[in-house]
């Protein structure tokens, strides 16, 4: 069990965990230490006690007076902003203040009592670092994933001014290969914070990348805020969590956090829709689809699902109606579908329109097929109408892996094509409204070796991590395919990997066969940028998803390689696809 399996939650709080409330005299200017004296968990009320998070508002329940003063300071949540009072002692009497305002929250708050042992515990996970905040990048690094987990961003100005209080810690975890922020959490020191005379500390905030090839990642940060209250002698550390995230609980069980009661309230807003609103008539439908609609109902636009399964549904807002598929709508003519979905088509056209892109075939003669193969020396060979990444071999250099490699493409159905390889990273663009909206590297399936584990078990975790990230949009395949990449390396699904190895384990860089997704929109070469919307307008087609092979992002040189018609929006945090897409569509409802 590790803990970047979790599916993220909608309560603009985090996917993993969120906790017990701590105190401030202003949510603008965050003073934790200068908060006063509260008498404590469960005491009586007194001084409200509040603190910005730099997501929202933490509210102490038992220090208001009232309940109307508890409402009154949870009606003052800012615009995209999330408050949460917490330890309301009775919750009836402040939903009954604010009935269509307010809800109770459907989560469990668990507790792990705190012993001094506890101050020797180290983080148990192999390639993960842990340490507080100490840089302006990594509020950005974090604010990146929150953006991955649809989590509240943090605000940076308050961050940055309590980086250093003794009541607040925020952590990054890091992998130490890389060097790259890959999990980030919130400890609360109650008795810094507000005196607290049971001498608490809460978790709040857990969230891990859901592309790290690591593993332990959730679990390393909370052992280290275990430890880390146990060296200041607090007695406890409480979170919540929500009642159905079960892989959480197990997490926090198995580290000895146990349910105790209490109740938190908050403010009904977009984020938290799903938990005080029936959503089934869109539950069915797939994160692509998904997102769509979420950004459309924020509007007031209004959703028929016409078929979950298919990701087809009807947008609707002032008397004009847009039938969509996902990314795709009506705005795509016929002929731009022919164009995008024939690989061989796409090319052509591209080329007719003065974009580079490389030699092609059609598969057919054994001996025709070798002959291209000498010429180019690799090739990638793929299903000139297929998706996703299936039957696509790449790089493929003699004639033997050749003939198994068009047999696999055909099996998907209709004629293969043979192309010359390109050797670059793969860079998807999205095209909106014939304007670019997103960028992003596209790496192959990876996995890091522990010392102890087969390639094959590597391999499944991996999977695993990747399909709870997505909602069970990106899998590792174990095939053929995995193996003629694992044999290019000398390896088998058997060999075990030393601690810290990374191995690739596919070719292609498709999310769908556990590829993972880097936005690089703000670094995007001019060039680029310029031949991806001469590529959409030669198409005729408004929104669309261009592959590019590239030596880097940020130079000109590229090869254009497909156009997808349907291309997935929601791979692309925090750039605004969704966003500009429904602008394309309904102009006048921003």
């Amino acid at each position: 069990m590790s803990a970047e399996a979790f599916e993220p939650t909608s309560h603009g709080v985090g996917p993993l965990a969120h906790a017990a409330p701590v105190a401030t005299t202003s949510a603008t200017q965050p003073q934790p230490q200068a908060a006063g004296t509260g008498t404590g968990t469960g005491s009586g009320p007194g001084r409200p006690f509040m603190i910005d998070c730099g997501w929202g508002r933490l509210l102490y329940a038992p220090s208001f007076a009232s309940a109307k003063d508890l409402v009154q300071a949870l009606r003052e949540e800012q615009p995209g902003r999330r408050d949460i009072a917490l330890y309301v002692e009775a919750p009836q009497l402040v939903l009954a203040e604010a009935p269509s305002e307010l809800f109770l929250d459907p989560s469990f708050i668990f507790r792990r009592p705190l012993q001094a042992r506890d101050a020797a515990m180290e983080p148990e996970a192999a390639g993960v670092s842990v340490r507080p905040l100490s840089t302006r990048a990594d509020i950005a690094a974090i604010n990146r994933l929150y953006a991955m987990r649809r989590m509240v961003p943090l605000d940076p100005v308050v961050v940055w001014a309590q980086r250093h209080s003794e009541g607040l810690t925020y952590l990054v975890a890091e992998d130490e290969r890389t060097g790259e922020v890959i999990g980030s959490a919130l400890g609360v020191d109650h008795v810094a914070a507000f005196g607290d005379a049971a001498g608490g500390s809460s978790l709040w905030c857990l969230v891990v990348d859901p592309q790290t090839r690591v593993s332990g990642t959730g679990e390393s940060l909370t052992r280290y805020l275990i430890a880390h209250f146990a060296r200041r002698g607090r007695h406890f550390l409480d979170l919540s969590v929500l009642h159905d995230n079960e892989q959480a609980i197990g997490l926090y069980r198995k580290l000895g956090f146990e349910q105790v009661p209490g109740f938190a309230v908050k403010h009904k807003n977009l984020i938290n829709e799903r938990l005080f609103t029936s959503t089934a008539e869109v539950d069915g439908l797939n994160p692509y689809a998904r997102l769509i609609v979420d950004e459309a109902r924020r509007r007031g636009i209004s959703v028929e699902v016409i078929d979950a399964a298919a990701g087809i549904f009807k947008l609707r807002h002032f008397g004009h109606e847009m039938l969509c598929r996902e990314s795709l709508t009506e705005l795509t003519g016929g002929v731009a579908m022919t164009w995008c979905q024939d690989k061989v088509l796409t090319l052509r056209r591209l080329a007719s329109a003065g974009l580079r892109v490389p030699h092609q075939c059609t598969a057919g003669d054994p001996q025709a097929n070798a002959e291209f193969l000498r010429q180019c020396g690799s090739v990638v060979v793929k299903p000139a109408m297929g998706e996703q990444g299936r039957g696509i071999s790449v790089d493929v250099r003699d004639e033997a892996h050749l003939a198994e490699a068009v047999e696999r493409a055909a099996r998907e159905g209709g004629h293969v094509v043979i192309e010359e390889f390109c050797a670059g990273q793969d860079l998807r663009i999205i095209v909106i409204g014939y304007k670019v909206v997103a960028a992003a590297i596209r790496r192959p399936a990876e996995i890091v070796g522990d010392g102890r584990s087969s390639v094959a078990e590597l391999i499944e975790r991996q999977s695993a991590r990747r399909a709870a990230a997505t909602g069970g949009e990106s899998r590792i395949p174990v095939d053929a395919e995995t193996e003629r990449v694992l044999t290019g390396q000398g390896l088998t699904l058997e060999s075990v990997l030393e601690e810290g190895r990374a191995v690739q384990v596919r070719k292609t860089a498709n999310l769908h066969t556990g590829g993972t997704i880097h936005d690089v929109t703000a670094q995007l070469h001019p060039a680029l940028r310029e031949a991806a919307e001469t590529a959409a307008r030669a198409l005729r087609i408004p929104v669309v998803g261009l592959d590019f092979l590239v030596p880097s992002p940020e130079e000109p040189d590229y090869v254009v390689i497909e156009a997808n018609e349907r291309p997935g929006l929601a791979n692309h945090e925090p750039q605004p696809t969704a966003q500009r897409f429904v602008d394309l569509l309904f102009p006048f409802s921003a």
